[in-house]
């Protein structure tokens, strides 16, 4: 993602036609331990989406609004974030949300203790299983703060590690896990970004499923606007709009006449239910 949580240089130092439905309970079987027993209608968005470090100024999402994108992702919290979000408030969401974007919330939780650069938050064995409730309780409140309300999804952004590294990646698939099990309990939708090389790979390929996120976002950049042609695990996994692909970064673009430079995303997945 262009600069996600870190500046752009230090993430690669550390390593559709638009349209909209809502679908009550899509995807929600690929998930485990629902803690609630009555979950808010899905909403989901299958289009074109993209995202950029820090949310666009509210003129800037109008000028944008011509029909190539649909959905944009922005960064709700996360102590990883990496740009500060002067435009990310309630009043902007309700705004860009009656414009009829959709939303897609990212939270920058705690990184693996096997990455390589210096985060703000870095999990390990013995803290993984806190963190990760700690920080999804701060992601239900960030996202609602935000006016997006229960039954709306949080992707978890984890960057790429070496995940062979079997204690490593064990202590990020428990705090994953503690972190999905925190977003249900209050009804919030479990969704994860990663790297199909890695941190999604992790996802994708784990034995036990667990607690593992419903949805999945990939960072593959092949410049494939598809979430199936080049869906790189099995066919029935993450199925029923469960899917985003980032497929391409740092392209730069000109919509109604304002340019920003933004990654770009295929998406068939939740987004967030704005109240």
């Amino acid at each position: 993602m262009a600069g996600h949580r870190q500046s752009k240089k230090r993430r690669y130092i550390t390593w559709a036609a638009v349209g909209a439905a809502v679908v009550a309970g899509a995807g929600i079987a690929a998930q485990t331990s629902m803690a609630a027993t009555v979950w808010p209608a899905q909403k989901t968005f299958t289009g074109r989406a993209f995202d950029t470090c820090t949310a666009p100024s509210l003129s800037a999402m109008k000028a944008w609004h011509t029909g190539f994108y649909g959905a944009a992702a922005v960064y709700v919290g996360g102590r990883n974030r990496g740009c500060a979000q002067p435009n990310l408030t309630a009043s902007w969401v309700k705004s860009v949300d009656s414009l009829g974007w959709k939303l897609v919330p990212l939270y920058v939780g705690a990184q693996p203790p096997c990455q390589s650069g210096s985060n703000p938050e870095k999990l390990t064995a013995s803290t993984a299983a806190s963190l990760g409730t700690q920080d999804a309780a701060d992601a239900v409140a960030k996202a609602s703060a935000l006016g997006m309300t229960a039954g709306s999804p949080v992707y978890l952004d984890m960057e790429a590690y070496d995940t062979t590294n079997t204690a490593c990646n064990d202590a990020v698939l428990t705090y994953v896990r503690a972190f999905d099990k925190g977003l249900r309990a209050k009804t919030y939708r479990s969704g994860y970004y990663g790297f199909s090389s890695s941190s999604a790979k992790a996802i994708a390929t784990a034995k036990d499923r667990t607690d593992l996120p419903g949805n999945l976002w990939y960072a593959l950049w092949d410049k494939q606007n598809t979430t199936t042609a080049d869906w790189p695990w099995g066919t029935s996994q993450f199925t029923n709009h469960s899917r985003g692909h980032q497929y391409m970064v740092n392209s730069k673009e000109t919509h109604g006449g304002v340019t920003l430079t933004v990654d770009r995303d295929a998406w068939d997945a939740p987004v967030a239910v704005v109240g």
